[in-house]
């Protein structure tokens, strides 16, 4: 086994890293021992200069702050990894410092858009139904598209109206749906589900080809189908639905510690790029209302 698998191997067990996770991790680390060993060098002994050289050769070659933000959180585990593991006796990265990476506002929509884009789907078909009951679900539970395509049929309580999410690490949360999601995923599971599926009894909740969980890419290239249908023109990302559940809910007043339970981050930190949003969306208000605006 060769020490990049045992290092990944550790990650899994102890931390239960998702496999996109890891996959990540492994091209970070594949990318910079093809690099050292391009120089005669061992990915367990890099010369110190080595990591700022090819730092500075990525920025040149277009590599964004944030890309080399995360090589370096990468390489750092490893090698932190490998002093607990005696696979290094010092770490490279001793004296180089994370770059300080500011996060852009993500891509969300109004209100009335997140309207518009629900009643898209034509809910006369069965896909339709399907579809409008996974854009109400992921509004109502501000799920990754991971997380609501990876959903099976036991994962959903009607009596109680919540959903068991599993989210990063394997890690499940409860999270509430509310009456509109709800009803759309009774009367799916009623009556399109079953005329979608081959089996029913096979666990997938949204089916995709063969009865199997829908992917994510096909997912999103439904969303976009239907932000046509809405007249949405502005742009869309997977979690666009995730932003604008947190961002509206904030700007209801919803507590911050409440919505980081809800989109299950581990750290409040990440939840507080959404107070950003609603500021944001304040001062648009103020700025196109107020008569000195």
């Amino acid at each position: 086994m060769s020490v990049i698998d045992a290092f990944l191997d550790a990650l899994w067990l102890e931390q239960g890293a998702s496999d996109h996770t890891l996959a990540a991790y492994r091209r970070d680390l594949t990318a910079w021992q093809s690099h050292l060993e391009s120089h005669g060098e061992a990915l367990l002994a890099p010369p110190p200069e080595r990591l700022s050289e090819w730092l500075a050769s990525r920025r040149e070659e277009g590599y964004q702050l944030r890309s080399n933000a995360r090589l370096l959180s990468t390489l750092r585990s490893f090698y932190r990894w490998g002093r607990l593991n005696n696979q290094v006796t010092s770490d490279p990265l001793t004296d180089i410092k994370l770059p300080r990476v500011i996060p852009g506002l993500p891509n969300t929509l109004e209100e009335d858009e997140v309207e518009r884009l629900l009643l898209a789907p034509d809910t006369d078909t069965p896909l339709g139904v399907r579809d409008r009951a996974m854009l109400e679900l992921l509004y109502a539970c501000g799920l990754r598209v991971s997380e609501l395509v990876g959903l099976t049929g036991d994962a959903v309580n009607l009596r109680q109206n919540v959903v068991r999410v599993r989210g990063k690490g394997d890690k499940d949360r409860l999270v509430p749906m509310g009456e509109e999601a709800a009803d759309w995923i009774a009367h799916y599971m009623e009556t399109a589900r079953l005329a979608l599926m081959s089996d029913p009894t096979r666990p997938a909740l949204f089916p995709g080809r063969g009865d199997k969980a829908m992917t994510r890419q096909t997912f999103w290239h439904r969303i976009k189908v239907h932000a046509i249908t809405a007249g949405i023109t502005r742009p869309l990302s997977p979690h666009t639905l995730r932003h604008a559940f947190a961002t509206h809910l904030l700007n209801h007043g919803a507590n911050l510690r409440v919505v980081q339970l809800l989109l299950g981050h581990s750290d409040l930190s990440t939840t507080q790029i959404y107070t950003h949003v609603a500021q944001a969306r304040l001062e648009s208000l103020h700025a196109e209302h107020h008569p000195r605006g």
